[in-house]
């Protein structure tokens, strides 16, 4: 990932004292912290150097887009998306193309994103630090397209039709409180049985492969649930996707596909495959749930994907 950095040895950066740097906190009220966690954001602005921050709260009816949108015309310098990977794909849809750069301070269960780029999913006031103490990097998003569907949707880490979008759906809410991410797991295990669905997949418009499949997930980061690194070769800044299709086959094919996603050496494993390219388009023969970043979006027989390279700046700490 390149940052964008325009600090040199020869005119060193002078730290700006005058309050006039101004940050947007768009944050779910429902995953949030505490009041506590508000006025330790307001003195941190306050000790960096920046003004009073705009702090924009969403709602069940405006899930972020809004209050993105009323940050980027109150002309801030950067919008700190607080919450989980769906306030964080709000922000990201309304930012991208504009050059006003996103931060993230992760308070949600998954933090996909957060955790591909290393921030700090720990500690919301430290993670506040890194973005306003933080330079410049561009990453690139991803629009789905459901159904043919006019309406597109941004994600930044993955997309999934078939048994990862049902483990998603289906997840007890009362257990991720209490688990987190093993929530998951659970919900993994049991959507373990059910029928392979016929499928047709075409990467960047060449000629579709056709298969039965469990589940196509289409990665713009390699990291998903748990730290498992499903796209290897995924990288947040490279303008490619990579599309995995999962086929178990047989009483063991889960074992199959394990063993496709922890050891992609062996060609003749045919429970895992891995295509790339900058646009991919997938059909099924029937309905599916479908996924988005780890939120389900309901159900859909036909997704398409095109990535756009470096659309979206992050204001962050580099690791």
């Amino acid at each position: 990932m390149t940052e964008n950095n325009t600090a040199t040895s020869e005119t060193p950066e002078i730290p700006d004292t005058t309050g006039s740097r101004r940050a947007a906190v768009v944050i779910n009220p429902m995953k949030s912290p505490g009041e506590s966690f508000r006025a330790s954001f307001f003195r941190l602005c306050e000790t960096q150097g920046w003004a009073e921050p705009l702090w924009l709260e969403t709602t069940k009816e405006d899930t972020g887009l809004g209050q993105a949108r009323e940050a980027l015309e109150a002309g801030v310098d950067v919008v700190i998306a607080a919450g989980g990977d769906g306030t964080v794909r709000c922000v990201a849809e309304v930012l991208a193309g504009t050059g006003t750069p996103m931060g993230l301070v992760p308070m949600g269960t998954g933090n996909l994103l957060a955790r591909n780029l290393g921030v700090d999913i720990t500690d919301p006031v430290a993670a506040s630090y890194d973005v306003l103490s933080g330079t410049d990097a561009k990453v690139d998003v991803v629009k789905a397209r459901l159904d043919h569907a006019e309406e597109e949707h941004t994600f930044l880490v993955m997309a999934g039709l078939g048994y990862d979008a049902a483990i998603m759906a289906n997840t007890v809410d009362q257990l991720k409180d209490r688990v987190g991410w093993l929530a998951y797991v659970e919900a993994g295990i049991r959507h373990l049985p059910g029928k392979p669905i016929r499928a047709k997949i075409s990467i960047d418009g060449q000629h579709p492969v056709r298969r039965r499949i469990r589940s196509v997930m289409v990665g713009n980061c390699g990291k998903i649930m748990g730290g498992v690194e499903i796209f290897p070769d995924a990288k947040v800044d490279d303008g490619i996707l990579d599309v995995v299709i999962l086929a178990p086959v047989g009483r063991f094919g889960w074992l199959g596909v394990l063993a496709g996603v922890f050891g992609r050496n062996n060609p003749k494993n045919s429970s895992v495959e891995y295509f790339a390219g900058k646009s991919a388009e997938i059909e099924l023969a029937h309905e599916q749930e479908f996924q988005l970043d780890g939120d389900p979006l309901g159900k859909a027989k036909h997704l398409s994907v095109t990535v756009e390279h470096e659309a979206l700046t992050v204001r962050m700490t580099a690791v």
